[in-house]
């Protein structure tokens, strides 16, 4: 891939998955831009690896379109757009309304803002895609964890939508992962309890994803379409 193409956008990719992918789309001579919320190490490891930094704060509105606002002062063209960032939150019935809205705002309102006011950087590049990181939790929906699974739900839709909107220039896609790596503070109990909700058993990595990121950036007759990432979870 020459260095001289438009650069590929990940958001949220100052740590885990996001992280990996982007450093192995760097690795693959992408050129990369990144959106981070805080100075985490992997932010320093990104810049050093050559990934231009953009701060984005994606729980508000004014957040979001700021940080569409310096984008483009960074890039006139995107090869891609990949939806990596997400909010996790309890969901206490002290902070319910708060949680919502925040995970709405970073599972939907910013990849919805981002879409409609990028596509015209998407449309500079051939191919251009866009990539959006759903969960399989929405397969089969959570009692816990209404407003995180909805609003991730919310996600797949807008896969849906935006293939149909911006076909046949920009493809969009989705990937929904199920398990794949435990927090270091995990203990032994919950990683088997974990690990026997699937079929294949096993703690895959975050590479996984980055193979189901190429596949839908090379291939060029998938658009409308949610990879299942789940180690055969929906056979349990």
């Amino acid at each position: 891939m020459p260095s001289q193409s438009a650069p590929i956008l990940i958001t949220g990719a100052a740590q885990r998955v996001g992280l990996h992918c982007a450093q192995q789309l760097l690795a693959d001579g992408y050129r990369v831009i990144f959106s981070y919320r805080s100075e985490k190490p992997g932010v320093q490891m990104l810049r050093d690896l050559g990934a231009t930094a953009v701060y984005g704060d994606f729980s508000t509105e004014h957040g979001i379109l700021a940080f569409i606002e310096q984008l483009k002062n960074h890039t006139q063209a995107l090869r891609a757009i990949v939806h990596n960032a997400s909010a996790w939150l309890p969901e206490s019935i002290e902070t319910h309304i708060s949680d919502f809205t925040q995970m709405f705002s970073v599972h939907m309102l910013a990849p919805y803002l981002i879409n409609l006011q990028c596509s015209e950087l998407l449309e500079r590049s051939s191919p251009a895609d866009i990539v959006h990181i759903s969960d399989d939790v929405t397969r089969k929906g959570s009692s816990k964890h209404i407003a995180y699974c909805a609003t991730k739900a919310g996600l797949d839709s807008l896969t849906l939508s935006f293939a149909a909107k911006l076909a046949p220039r920009i493809k969009v896609n989705g990937i929904a992962p199920a398990l794949l790596l435990f927090n270091p503070d995990d203990d032994a109990a919950y990683r088997a309890k974990a690990l026997a909700k699937s079929a294949l058993g096993i703690e895959p990595g975050a590479e996984v994803i980055y193979q189901s990121l190429r596949y839908l950036l090379d291939n060029p007759y998938v658009t409308g379409t949610t990879l299942t990432v789940n180690g055969g979870r929906h056979l349990k």
